[in-house]
């Protein structure tokens, strides 16, 4: 496992899984771009997009995702240096209210017309204001162990938590370390 630096000023990463070519938040990006990979993806959960989000158009639900998903990259990769990254991120169990060390994040396009986003981008939190990407999903049902590809993500995102505690990683600065020593 290895972490590429997406913003210059170390405050967010992205891993990179042993058998990546690139890393996640790379890679979905261009998946959320692919119109032939979307139409599959689709086709493979259309009951979920039909229930869920009443939306039975396939092509609809290309559009919509591949606008999110420059939106996304708008908002994550166009960041400003001073910008608020705990703005962008939200803890993933909805009724949490307080800290947890390293705790399982997601982002989502928030005032989304027509329906809410689908696209969601998973992270662990070093500390307020950085963050891990860890991977992402389209989330078509309310829970992530509702179905294999969002269950998938959340066990990635234990697995980085653990790989992370393993190492003695608990914060920032800990990480800074673990990369220095690795290199």
């Amino acid at each position: 496992m290895k972490f590429d630096r997406i913003l210059d000023n170390e405050t967010l990463w992205a891993v990179r899984y042993d058998d990546a070519d690139d890393n996640v938040l790379h890679t979905l990006f261009d998946q959320w771009s692919d119109p032939e990979w979307l139409v599959d993806f689709f086709l493979a959960n259309i009951s979920d997009l039909m229930s869920y989000f009443k939306i039975t158009d396939i092509n609809q639900a290309i559009y919509d995702t591949i606008d999110d998903n420059y939106r996304m990259q708008c908002l994550i990769l166009d960041i400003s240096p001073d910008a608020d990254l705990d703005q962008i991120f939200r803890p993933l169990e909805n009724g949490r209210t307080r800290e947890i060390l390293l705790s399982k994040e997601k982002a989502r396009i928030k005032n989304r017309p027509q329906h809410a986003s689908w696209l969601r981008i998973y992270a662990i939190k070093l500390e307020p204001g950085c963050y891990i990407i860890t991977g992402g999903a389209i989330k078509l049902t309310r829970t992530m162990q509702e179905r294999e590809h969002t269950l998938v993500e959340l066990n990635k995102m234990e697995s980085v938590r653990r790989f992370l505690v393993d190492g003695g990683v608990v914060d920032a600065d800990g990480f800074i370390d673990y990369l220095s020593e690795i290199k």
